[in-house]
């Protein structure tokens, strides 16, 4: 059924009690790649209780699964099959330093609806806040919606986080474990897509893919290693748009240009030559 799309902004998700511990960084941070080498000072930042630091990106899969990441949604005005779901893109805002551990509220809204044509958006955004009452980060995920358009809403707005017309600053070079689907699943993501090789083929690929947002955490732990002194708290945001899929064992070349306080990235597959995010910046904390 069409969109109603004055019925759908500002919708209320639900709010829920997050909680994590130390292990669940560690595991999550596994999960991105880190602990090569094992006994690197470095990375043994990501993986060891003594010192540990938490990645910006964590806050996507802090306290367990998202009501968006599956189950279904329950939205007024908005009826789609879950099949035509697509997530399009990923934002994360920290407003606080992540914990080691925490015990944070977590409420979920719609903010926007957009009408692409042939796909509508939903823009999806959940705020956690600690015990004060303070926030601590929000995050903001593009959920495309095949067939669902023509609804008479605005478009949007364009991507962002272009490339500026020069060569880049640099590029990084990130290769992944022939694990890393498995390990970045017990995160909380248990598409069977990312570990079923029969259902991969059900979905038209030739073995399991690495799922976006296990990209979307690679692609920043490697910023934060590389232009930002390992220094996670130096990220004030991180935004990506997902254009294509990653297969495990894989390299990921990151290109990146210093804009400003921004660090915009494009990443693609050094084996295939082909795209796998986009339209990617981090906005580095002054």
């Amino acid at each position: 059924m069409p969109i109603d799309r004055d019925k759908a902004v500002g919708a209320e998700l639900g709010e829920r009690e997050i909680t994590w511990v130390a292990d669940d960084v560690i595991l999550y941070h596994l999960g991105v790649g880190a602990g090569v080498p094992a006994t690197d000072p470095n990375e043994l930042g990501y993986t060891y209780e003594k010192g540990l630091k938490v990645l910006p990106s964590f806050a996507i899969v802090a306290g367990g699964r998202r009501p968006t990441s599956g189950g279904g949604l329950n939205i007024p005005g908005v009826e789609f099959n879950m099949t035509q779901l697509l997530h399009g893109e990923q934002e994360v805002e920290i407003h606080k330093p992540l914990p080691v551990k925490a015990t944070l509220t977590s409420r979920s809204r719609v903010a926007d609806v957009y009408d692409k044509g042939k796909a509508a958006v939903l823009v999806l955004e959940n705020e956690a806040r600690d015990a004060d009452g303070e926030l601590v980060f929000t995050t903001r995920m593009a959920a495309f919606i095949r067939g669902e358009g023509g609804f008479g809403g605005p478009s949007g707005p364009a991507p962002g986080n272009e490339p500026p017309d020069r060569a880049p600053d640099g590029v990084i070079e990130t290769t992944t474990f022939p694990q890393q689907a498995l390990l970045y699943r017990l995160s909380g993501d248990k598409n069977p897509l990312h570990a079923d090789p029969e259902f991969a083929k059900l979905a038209g690929f030739d073995v399991p893919i690495i799922h976006g947002l296990c990209s979307y955490g690679l692609v920043c732990k490697a910023v934060v290693d590389h232009l930002l002194d390992g220094d996670p708290t130096r990220v004030a945001r991180y935004q990506a748009r997902f254009r294509g899929v990653a297969y495990p064992g894989e390299t990921y070349l990151t290109a990146w240009w210093r804009e400003g306080d921004d660090i915009v990235l494009s990443v693609k597959s050094k084996e295939r030559d082909a795209p796998i995010i986009s339209n990617a910046a981090v906005r580095v904390r002054s």
